[in-house]
C-alpha cells in the first residue's frame, strides 16, 4: 500500500510539473503575442506620425532592402509613398514560433522575431480567398 501512496504523490507531482510547464508556456506565448502586437502598434504609430525613420527601423532587414530596391529610393523616402493604409488598432495577434500575424482594423502585418525584437516583414496585406495575402511591402 505504501508504494501505491508514494506513486500517487509522485504522479501528482508529475502532474503539477506538467501543469506548471503548460501554464508557463502559455505565459510565454502571451508575452510573445503582446510583444508582437506592441511592435505592430509602434510601426503603425510611426506611419501616422510621419516618422519614416522610426518606421524603417521597425522593418525587417530583408523587407527594408526590398522596399528600397523596388522603389529605387532610401527607405525613409520610399515608406511614406508605399500606400500603406491608416491601420487602426490591433484586433488580434497570432504567434507561430518566430513568426506573427497581427490583424489591425484596416491592415494585416506579418512580423518575425529577431534578437533585438519583433520586426515587420510585410505590411499593407489583404487576405484573398484560397490564396496567400497580397502585401504592399514585403521582404524579398
Amino acid at each position: 500500500m505504501r508504494g501505491r501512496t508514494t506513486g500517487g504523490v509522485a504522479g501528482a507531482g508529475a502532474l503539477a510539473v506538467a501543469l506548471l510547464s503548460a501554464l508557463t508556456g502559455c505565459g510565454a506565448l502571451a508575452e510573445r503575442e503582446d510583444a508582437a502586437g506592441a511592435a505592430a502598434d509602434r510601426f503603425t504609430r510611426s506611419l501616422r506620425a510621419a516618422d519614416a525613420g522610426r518606421g524603417c527601423a521597425a522593418l525587417a532587414p530583408g523587407t527594408r532592402d526590398e522596399l528600397e530596391r523596388t522603389a529605387e529610393l532610401p527607405c525613409v523616402r520610399a515608406l511614406p509613398d508605399a500606400g500603406l493604409p491608416d491601420a487602426g488598432g490591433v484586433r488580434s495577434v497570432d504567434v507561430y514560433g518566430r513568426q506573427a500575424r497581427v490583424v489591425l482594423r484596416r491592415d494585416t502585418l506579418f512580423l518575425s522575431s529577431f534578437p533585438d525584437g519583433w520586426k515587420v516583414t510585410a505590411a499593407g496585406c489583404t487576405a484573398r480567398p484560397e490564396q496567400p495575402y497580397q502585401c504592399l511591402i514585403k521582404g524579398g
